[in-house]
């Protein structure tokens, strides 16, 4: 291992300390995940961020942090990307089942060779959009995947009863949950290691309608 990815490498064990995530062969699957990442990356365009210690921060660190308030055993991932926040939720939280949802081929194509390389047996990948799926999950997540109002609005029919969605988001949540007033919601703010940008999780009940 070059001297950069061991000081790198040894970053990413400080943030997953910091947020209480210490079992060292977990820790091991997420430096590999985003090795993974990053090879993939070059060829496949599966992210904006490229440098790794950026990656570390911005993808793994903000995507664990939501990890402490999830309710359930089934989840799913809409517009997953390259996995995020599903891989490494599915790593640090083997006894959870995670499904990955995104639409791009080439995305996909990543998450199955992740889930293989990192026997991620508890994560499951399916190529589809939102619209055209179904299922009934404990918890909705999104990362990334458009406003809050059309989140709910397009994965109310994956949702169990007394499930909720899980939407990450940065300050302009505070404009997005006026269009889901009739719902019952909660925003928290996260404290990611390293990671100086306000991040946001609203978690909001399946008590209202669309």
């Amino acid at each position: 291992m070059q001297e950069n990815d061991l000081e790198l490498k040894e970053k990413l064990q400080q943030g997953l300390n910091r947020l209480g995530h210490t079992d060292v062969i977990m820790q091991d699957k997420l430096w590999q995940y985003l090795l993974l990442l990053k090879k993939w990356n070059q060829v496949y365009n599966l992210t904006a961020i490229r440098d790794l210690d950026e990656m570390i921060s911005h993808h793994v660190l903000d995507s664990l942090a939501i990890a402490p308030y999830l309710n359930g055993v089934d989840f799913i991932d809409v517009g997953t990307g390259p996995g995020l926040p599903g891989i490494p939720l599915s790593i640090i939280m083997p006894n959870k089942r995670f499904t990955l949802l995104d639409s791009n081929s080439k995305k996909t194509a990543f998450l199955l060779q992740a889930k293989a390389a990192l026997k991620l047996d508890n994560m499951q990948v399916v190529c589809s959009r939102v619209e055209d799926y179904a299922g009934s999950y404990d918890g909705v997540l999104s990362r990334a995947f458009t406003a809050v109002h059309d989140f709910v609005a397009s994965t109310q029919h994956l949702l169990k009863k007394d499930g909720a969605w899980y939407a990450m988001k940065g300050p302009q949540y505070i404009d997005e949950v006026k269009a889901i007033s009739n719902f019952s919601h909660n925003t928290l703010a996260l404290t990611i290691p390293f990671l100086a940008k306000e991040r946001f999780l609203t978690i909001i009940k399946n008590t209202g309608a669309i």
